[in-house]
């Protein structure tokens, strides 16, 4: 895992870079809260969506440069990457969800069936579906190439806050405002699993890359480990002072990241079995029963442990000249209460913005209340591919994007200076006009 990107209601995206030394690099763009953040497939540009209406990608180095879509009408709810890393899709308040070309900027075409806020949007592992959550009580799947709905999920009690494919791309879960989790079937549409393990609003889930666990994250202060092999709750994680608003999986799986309304993100090393995280099985299927959750009497004191450490950190802005100012945080000890039969090590790392100190001697907050939002990106060599050969892909992928993402920039400022020329030739004409006019009158 290399780095981490962080969103916030102060409208920063911080981009966490995980060494010994931690450094945070604060990016400003956003005029308003950022709800989503992603790094996109090579991990070369990150995208954030925003309530001041827009997305912007960021190449997340040193420089903090950034284009903006102009997306939508209301506030940005989700920003997701396709995974060949060349599409963008968003989902918004404006009750659609649009669909971007990364290097161009361009937008596509807009999917218009939602009658209230789509809350998230993403694409299938194949990048053939869309699947949307709204207010209006629906998920939503859609065929990309179609842009048609081919299928629509109903809430009952609530609506789902958050939704996402499993990796095998056969199935999507929900994290539903009714306090559950559902897991559903897109080929037969059918409920594979209902977990009611949460007893406050589910806001966020993410799938570990074998598929055999979903990690979720609550309002009720929590994050709850389910094993979808064997349909059950493996561990309740405490740890958040406060609503849960996000949770990650890396690309690896070794670790995950939570952010929360308390100010902190908290980095967790999953320590999953290598037995358990093998290939992907089929879900068990349980549509007959829900996953209740376990009495009181049951939670017992687990025999693994949360080891926190205290953490010294570093923020940059990338805008000013890069002053720094050291913090120490400490992450006391936190209960942990598990079920299941597994036994498994945890740790966790926990991060705060601190106070950045600049020409304008002003404060930068932290991870403001209810807002905090967490993409984690980890690095990994394809097993099929000499490392070597990898590395120097990679290398080339990341110039590719900085260089086009140079170049959008270029355009940018080569149309707001021809728009400036423009302006003063109408200007000196307009003078001109002018100038003529006096003359007329004079002589008369």
């Amino acid at each position: 895992m290399k780095q981490i990107a962080t969103g916030s209601m102060d409208s920063c995206v911080m981009i966490w870079n995980m060494k010994p030394q931690m450094r945070g690099y604060r990016f400003d763009g956003h005029k308003d809260g950022v709800t989503s953040v992603q790094f996109s497939p090579s991990g070369h540009l990150v995208a954030s969506a925003s309530r001041d209406k827009t997305v912007r990608l960021w190449v997340p180095s040193r420089k903090a440069e950034s284009t903006a879509y102009r997306a939508h009408t209301a506030t940005v709810r989700s920003v997701n990457f396709s995974g060949d890393g060349q599409t963008l899709v968003t989902a918004s308040d404006d009750k659609t969800i649009k669909v971007w070309t990364v290097h161009r900027q361009k937008f596509l075409f807009s999917l218009n069936q939602h009658i209230n806020w789509v809350r998230c949007a993403k694409f299938s592992p194949d990048d053939r579906l869309i699947v949307s959550s709204s207010d209006d009580k629906t998920i939503k799947l859609w065929d990309k190439n179609s842009r048609e709905c081919i299928h629509s999920f109903y809430e009952h009690a609530g609506y789902a806050n958050h939704v996402d494919f499993h990796p095998s791309g056969t199935c999507i879960a929900a994290a539903s405002t009714d306090n559950s989790v559902k897991v559903w079937d897109i080929r037969s549409h059918k409920m594979l699993q209902h977990y009611q393990v949460h007893s406050g609003v589910v806001n966020s889930l993410s799938f570990h890359p074998s598929g055999n666990f979903l990690i979720t994250a609550s309002s009720d202060s929590t994050m709850k480990i389910l094993d979808l092999v064997e349909g059950k709750l493996l561990y309740t994680l405490h740890g958040h002072q406060g609503p849960v608003t996000c949770v990650a999986f890396s690309r690896t799986g070794e670790y995950f990241a939570s952010g929360g309304s308390d100010e902190q993100v908290m980095v967790w090393k999953s320590n999953f079995d290598s037995s358990d995280c093998g290939d992907t099985v089929r879900l068990q299927h349980k549509t007959t029963s829900s996953m209740q959750a376990p009495p009181a009497s049951s939670t017992a004191q687990p025999n693994f442990s949360m080891h926190p450490h205290v953490l010294r950190s570093q923020i940059s802005d990338p805008s000013e000249d890069f002053n720094r100012q050291d913090f120490q945080t400490s992450t006391h000890p936190r209960s942990s209460s598990r079920s299941g039969i597994h036994n498994r090590a945890s740790q966790s790392h926990t991060y705060r913005d601190p106070t950045s100190s600049s020409t304008h001697q002003t404060q930068t907050p932290g991870v403001p209340q209810n807002s905090s939002h967490v993409q984690e990106q980890s690095q990994a060599s394809d097993g099929g591919v000499h490392p070597g050969l990898a590395s120097t892909l990679e290398h080339i992928i990341g110039q590719l994007d900085i260089l086009t993402q140079t170049v959008s920039i270029l355009e940018q400022r080569l149309t707001l200076t021809e728009d400036k020329l423009k302006e003063c030739l109408e200007n000196q004409m307009e003078i001109g006009l002018h100038l003529q006019r006096r003359q007329g009158e004079e002589e008369v």
